[in-house]
């Protein structure tokens, strides 16, 4: 059987791959507790980490079906970006296609965004009756500003990687031709490093720019959980699998 997702370490870089790309590498619990773990038991040896996808997608979030968890999936989405964002090392997203839902999340999370021209990103919550999570409320936000993650999370627009790049949303925007050649340089670049000095960069920039990040992850939990139980949310959810525009009734 494929591995969801394949852990590695390669030259210092801990590489994180979602590996569905049938299912445009939609996350499970599992496959976001697995993640977790590789970065909070990360040894010595490990001076980066790499998250990226398989196939034609970063990640398309959550992964929808009979099967799904929400409470689940969306803790094990909020213990992988606390992993990130406390990590001792830097942390580069390799955006190598679409990043919807908590894979923009995961994707904003990391300190350095590499994304494919061709990719972009959709905060797709809403076409299903729900709201951010991941942190995506305060990483967008502290980005690009409130009104902008308005749009993207009350609209649902999608946000090409060109924009993303412009706006100040991700460090590269890189033509497809030559996205693994820069995705290494970057990789290369901080693994050989001063890789103390970097960890510590990293805590500062973060506690300066997403303050609230905890108390966010949170209060999207709350939100969300509550939800999960509402109409507008079984009926997004069902809308989605069978492929058809919902019908929202507002409760």
């Amino acid at each position: 059987m494929t591995e969801a997702v394949v852990i590695e370490t390669v030259d210092g870089v801990l590489r994180i791959t979602w590996n569905q790309p049938d299912r445009l590498n939609g996350l499970t619990a599992g496959m976001l507790d697995d993640a977790a773990s590789a970065i909070e038991e990360a040894g010595p040896d490990v001076r980066a980490v790499l998250i990226t996808g398989s196939g034609r997608a970063f990640s398309s979030g959550a992964a929808l079906g009979e099967d799904f968890d929400g409470a689940a999936t969306l803790d094990g989405a909020n213990r992988f970006v606390r992993a990130i964002t406390r990590a001792g090392v830097p942390v580069v997203a390799g955006v190598n296609g679409l990043a919807a839902g908590v894979g923009v999340s995961i994707a904003l999370a990391a300190d350095l965004t590499v994304v494919k021209q061709s990719g972009y990103f959709l905060l797709a919550f809403v076409n299903i009756g729900l709201i951010p999570d991941g942190g995506a409320s305060e990483l967008v936000a502290a980005s690009i500003g409130r009104a902008r993650a308005n749009r993207l999370a009350m609209l649902g627009e999608r946000l090409a990687a060109d924009q993303a790049a412009e706006l100040g949303l991700i460090a590269f925007s890189v033509p497809d031709a030559e996205y693994d050649a820069k995705l290494d340089e970057v990789l290369r670049k901080v693994a050989t490093g001063p890789t103390l000095a970097l960890g510590s960069m990293k805590q500062v920039i973060t506690a300066a720019t997403l303050p609230t990040l905890d108390t966010t992850l949170d209060a999207e939990r709350a939100g969300q959980i509550a939800l999960f139980g509402t109409h507008d949310a079984d009926e997004g959810g069902r809308a989605f699998l069978e492929k058809r525009p919902a019908e929202f009734l507002g409760r």
